[in-house]
């Protein structure tokens, strides 16, 4: 028996890249998949893929950045398949503009479908698999842009607040037997060609298969992966990364607290040395000499 024999799942943005790549793993696990994407053509070939393997999967158009539609992805998987068991929200778009030159409808359609489209799908998958009473798991995508990533301010806070979004439902759903967990994949997407580097420029990136983030995607899916929750997993390549948790690093105390004075002669001493490397590449803290205004 394969390992999510008689589990239904659903991952948005399915039709190519990684979301095509979750769809066939899935498949080949023994999952019943429903492939969305709001391209139904691309959907369509996925389905068709999975089928010809011998696996189930019907293809879905429902646009997730609206409740509405998130409400009748669910209900198709549960029409289709009898229930939801996963719920894998890949679903994303890039628009990358610098933070000055960055327009509303920018922002806006990022936000939408990043942080707004994984809020409505996992809200309401958990509260289908509540009623259903036999647990689950829902699986959000990160990116190492919410790091810090030049040119991309909508795309890095969509992403910062799916990856604060994961910690919080863990917490609030594991009564419910939901364990939320998210993974930052590494693959060679059509989102991936517009990555660029520190100084704006566009970088060559090696092939990575999106496939290889399949196996911990499983993982995490089955009951052998049934005690990780709140997590975020580097995925990918060669590669199982945990993602730090944020918390509160290295600190100076002053009894009575601190005034403007005290602070001017004691924190570039002490933790004005250890300011954090910023941005995706981590280079070392660049701004000691001060930040000012351009000469005129």
């Amino acid at each position: 028996m394969k390992v999510l024999e008689g589990k239904a799942a659903v991952v948005t943005g399915a039709g190519r890249g990684v979301g095509r790549a979750h769809c066939l793993q899935l498949a080949n696990a023994g999952a019943a998949v429903v492939v969305n994407d709001v391209d139904g053509a691309e959907a369509e070939k996925v389905v068709t893929e999975i089928v010809e393997r011998g696996g189930r999967a019907v293809a879905n158009t429902d646009d997730i950045s609206r409740l509405d539609g998130a409400t009748g992805l669910v209900s198709c998987c549960v029409d289709s398949f009898g229930a939801i068991d996963i719920m894998l929200a890949n679903a994303g778009v890039v628009r990358d503009r610098t933070f000055l030159k960055m327009s509303e409808e920018e922002l806006g359609l990022v936000i939408d479908v990043h942080l707004k489209g994984t809020f409505f799908c996992l809200q309401q998958a958990a509260l289908r698999m509540k009623e259903q009473g036999q647990g689950g798991s829902l699986i959000t995508t990160v990116s190492a842009a919410h790091f810090g990533n030049f040119g991309q301010a909508n795309y890095a806070a969509a992403k910062g607040g799916i990856a604060s979004l994961t910690y919080t439902l863990a917490l609030e759903l594991a009564r419910y037997g939901i364990r939320v967990n998210g993974i930052s994949p590494l693959a060679t997407t059509r989102m991936s060609d517009t990555f660029k580097g520190e100084d704006g420029k566009e970088v060559e990136m090696p092939f990575f298969d999106p496939e290889l983030n399949g196996p911990m995607v499983i993982y995490l899916c089955s009951v052998q992966g049934n005690y990780i929750s709140g997590q975020i997993f580097g995925t990918g390549g060669e590669r199982i990364t945990l993602l730090s948790q944020p918390s509160y690093g290295n600190g100076i105390y002053m009894p009575g607290g601190w005034s403007l004075e005290k602070i001017d002669q004691h924190f570039r001493s002490h933790l004005g040395q250890q300011l954090e490397p910023i941005g995706l590449m981590k280079t070392p803290y660049p701004f000691y000499k001060g930040i000012l205004a351009p000469e005129k």
